[in-house]
């Protein structure tokens, strides 16, 4: 058990974790990954490379040590950590691993002097009682999703019904139960987890769920990155009729009951879980705006679907800012979306539900411009598509 001393030891490596946790982080990762196969199929290599996972798991060390004696300081964190955990699979068995290779970690990088054994048991069981935390309620989760109808834990096959191209680089997939039977369903603006095998070896991913729940099936829109081994797999070797296996819903950025007028803000890919927020909240009748930016039309998923949304819905206003120019595209407007841009088609009553999603520098942008148009930042919401990071400059 953690006593005030082991406390203690724990917030005083916080100044050491601020100017060295990253390099701390991308040295754990390096020996895990190497050391322990059997959790690479967890981990997105490109994070790996560009440095977003350490970043990651830095800044979620370092503000665990910061607050290990007021836990609750930590707000949102622990949950978001859960859910990720969960669209991945993360089981008790992963938890030793982690723990042993980042002690390990904290003695070679600090070094013995400054990582004494003292240190090291206070960190030792400082991260046990993070993994019991995390355990307990990713188990909470499991277990009350395969009690629930439809609900399944660990991997369930699922068959691609239909594959369907939404622009040039987005591709839709359109995934049935391959034993025939119900399915759970979600809350707008969740993704689920994907196992796939390419070419022998496992690898994990999660995909914004891109329809609204049906019970039938589930729709992930996939868009294909330069170099992405995972979307170009799917993009070019998962055809109709092949099976995948997923794992259930997750995730926390999700649409709130509310009467407030409502606006999503996308940029590229970042529609897709914006697509299931519109499709839940035309039926509210609330005031919508869509506002969607891409780098031309070609590149531009959803516009039939959006617009037939529209034209049902009086309710509903949306708007296209593209940065390239093409005959008959359809833009509101061309170029970057500018703070007077966003302005203009903003409902006039800054009280409003805002979520956005995109690119880090287009988040960035929009939640600056928000905050200066008036929304407040408790009504401002985003999420990251790959690790957590921070979208101050």
């Amino acid at each position: 058990m953690l006593s005030n001393e082991h406390i203690a030891l724990v917030k005083a490596t916080v100044p050491l974790l601020e100017s060295g946790g990253e390099a701390l982080t991308t040295h754990f990762y390096r020996m895990m990954l190497s050391e322990y196969p059997q959790v690479r199929p967890l981990f997105n290599q490109a994070h790996q490379a560009s440095g977003d996972q350490p970043r990651a798991l830095a800044n979620g060390v370092l503000m665990y040590a910061r607050h290990i004696d007021r836990l609750q300081a930590l707000g949102p964190l622990v949950s978001q950590v859960v859910q990720k955990h969960v669209s991945l699979q993360i089981l008790p068995e992963h938890y030793p691993i982690v723990g042993s290779c980042l002690l390990r970690a904290i003695r070679e990088v600090l070094g013995a002097e400054i990582a004494t054994d003292e240190v090291i048991e206070a960190w030792r069981l400082a991260y046990g009682q993070l993994a019991d935390l995390l355990i307990g309620a990713e188990e909470e989760i499991y277990a009350a999703t395969e009690r629930t109808d439809g609900g399944w834990r660990g991997g369930r096959a699922f068959r691609v019904a239909s594959k369907v191209n939404e622009s040039e680089e987005i591709t839709s997939f359109y995934l049935q139960p391959a034993d025939g039977g119900s399915i759970l369903d979600f809350i707008p603006g969740q993704y689920i987890g994907i196992r796939l095998f390419i070419d022998g070896e496992e690898v994990r991913r999660n995909y914004s769920l891109s329809a609204g729940p049906n019970g039938r099936e589930y729709r992930i829109s996939v868009k294909r990155e330069p170099g992405g081994r995972v979307s170009n797999y799917l993009h070019d070797r998962v055809a109709d009729g092949d099976e995948v296996e997923l794992f259930i819903p997750a995730g926390e950025f999700t649409l709130n009951q509310s009467k407030k007028p409502l606006v999503l803000i996308s940029a590229g890919v970042g529609i897709t879980p914006l697509m299931t927020m519109l499709e839940a909240a035309v039926h509210s009748g609330r005031p919508i705006r869509f506002i969607h930016c891409a780098r031309h039309a070609g590149v531009q998923a959803f516009t039939d679907r959006v617009e037939e949304l529209v034209a049902a819905n009086p309710q509903v206003q949306r708007f296209y800012c593209l940065e390239e120019q093409r005959p008959n595209d359809g833009a509101h407007a061309h170029g970057r979306l500018s703070l007077e841009r966003l302005k203009a088609w903003l409902p006039a009553e800054r009280d409003v539900d805002a979520y956005f999603l995109g690119p880090k520098p287009f988040m960035s942008a929009v939640r600056r411009n928000l905050r200066e148009l008036g929304v407040p930042d408790a009504q401002a919401r985003y999420e990251f598509f790959g690790p957590a990071s921070s979208l101050d400059a």
